[in-house]
């Protein structure tokens, strides 16, 4: 699977890390932005992950700031990106099997580094389950274009 990556300066051991993992895993990772811990703006990566998933250059994107909200409010922003923010495995797979998350956002200070990892594992396995999610994620669609959910 192809997945873009992407952090603000506290987030920078936390990609690193996942890296190797994630190639070791067989995935196609790609790094956007700079990972020498310069201070940067999460907005800013936010939003050049979301719009490499968005345009189908990567499948999915992870995003990690100090503590992933911020990341998850700036995607969520970027047409087609369904942004979740998992502190935990449960909330992973089910950003993935019930609301097709394909943008992760985790948090770098308040999980550690082993959490992370099977965070990210689970989530990257997880398929999305379609069905009675299906209706749903099409009522996301219509908030996206403006429109009413229950017209």
């Amino acid at each position: 699977m192809k997945i873009a990556l992407g952090c603000d300066h506290r987030g920078v051991v936390a990609v690193q890390s996942l890296v190797s993992h994630l190639t070791a895993d067989g995935h196609d990772i790609e790094v956007i932005g700079d990972l020498t811990g310069s201070v940067c703006d999460y907005p800013d990566s936010a939003y050049a992950v979301a719009t490499i998933v968005s345009d189908g250059a990567a499948e999915r994107g992870i995003l990690i700031c100090g503590t992933g909200i911020g990341m998850c409010i700036a995607a969520n922003k970027v047409k087609g990106i369904r942004a979740a923010l998992a502190l935990d495995e449960l909330s992973a797979q089910l950003s993935r099997s019930h609301n097709d998350a394909n943008v992760l956002c985790l948090s770098a200070d308040l999980i550690g580094q082993i959490l992370v990892r099977r965070i990210v594992d689970t989530w990257v396995r997880t398929p999305f389950e379609g069905g009675r999610h299906e209706r749903r994620l099409a009522k996301i669609l219509k908030i996206e274009d403006g429109q009413s959910p229950s017209v």
